[in-house]
């Protein structure tokens, strides 16, 4: 992404809108959706509008609370704190977001707690001290519902802190703007890879964890901009990333032929 362009965002209802008046509001913001559909070019692109710089954190089971709030740590032979990426957004006036946000542990993102209601406040323990959010902080955090077990869920009590904005996957006519935009092809070859995601996600009981996301169709899109076939590039880019069982891909490499192989492979 070049600095100083806004990112490439195509709004497909009101999340532009809702975003920006939580964060007006100074509430939090919970992004729901499945991997590779926009959520984090999303952030990218409020963060520019709304003018605030931007912290993300990819979120991890090893994630502890000193990892966000951060640490005490040896530097030229003294003992110096270090602050974590929240404390940083905290102290900035900064959107932090926390991606996959499930993926911590829940003794980890209670710490969230206080900057999600009225109080907007980041105690810092190890210091002891309580820090102010300053003007233009903002918490946001996402996840994959259907992704999710009942053993990785958010808990209510951290949910109702937060305004919910659902993120799916585009339109067709949106989202083949944003693959050949993306990946910089042509239209017609961008409505054929994104005929083929919409073609896998119509699937039922194929045995795939994920479905092909926008992600994956920008990605075989680059390929073909490489010069790369598009039938060579949907099965590297798509059909690859989807399944390693060899019965599920050769299906998928069906799939591929269909939709894909009249062109370009």
């Amino acid at each position: 992404m070049t600095p100083g362009l806004r990112p490439y965002y195509v709004p497909v209802g009101n999340e532009e809108a809702v975003f920006a008046a939580a964060f007006n509001q100074g509430l939090s913001l919970l992004l729901k959706g499945p991997t590779g559909c926009g959520k984090t070019r999303f952030v990218e692109t409020m963060a520019y509008d709304l003018g605030r710089p931007l912290i993300t954190v990819a979120c991890h089971d090893d994630l502890t609370t000193a990892d966000l709030v951060g640490r005490f740590l040896l530097q030229g032979g003294e003992t110096t704190w270090v602050d974590g990426p929240l404390t940083r957004a905290v102290r900035e006036g900064a959107i932090c977001y926390l991606d996959e946000i499930v993926e911590a542990r829940q003794d980890t993102t209670v710490v969230l707690h206080p900057l999600t209601d009225h109080r907007r406040q980041l105690p810092i323990e190890r210091l002891g001290v309580t820090l102010d959010a300053a003007q233009g902080f903002c918490l946001v955090v996402s996840y994959n519902p259907g992704y999710q077990s009942i053993l990785k869920d958010l808990k209510d009590s951290t949910r109702q802190r937060m305004v919910a904005i659902e993120i799916d996957f585009p339109p067709v006519d949106v989202e083949e703007k944003v693959v050949a935009h993306e990946a910089g092809i042509d239209h017609d070859t961008a409505s054929q890879l994104v005929r083929l995601g919409q073609a896998i996600r119509r699937l039922e009981n194929a045995g795939l964890r994920e479905v092909a996301s926008t992600r994956v169709l920008i990605a075989a899109g680059r390929l073909v901009a490489e010069g790369l076939g598009i039938r060579d590039a949907a099965r590297a880019a798509v059909a690859g990333p989807l399944s390693d069982d060899p019965v599920i891909t050769a299906g998928l490499f069906d799939m591929i032929d269909a939709y894909v192989g009249d062109a370009h492979g």
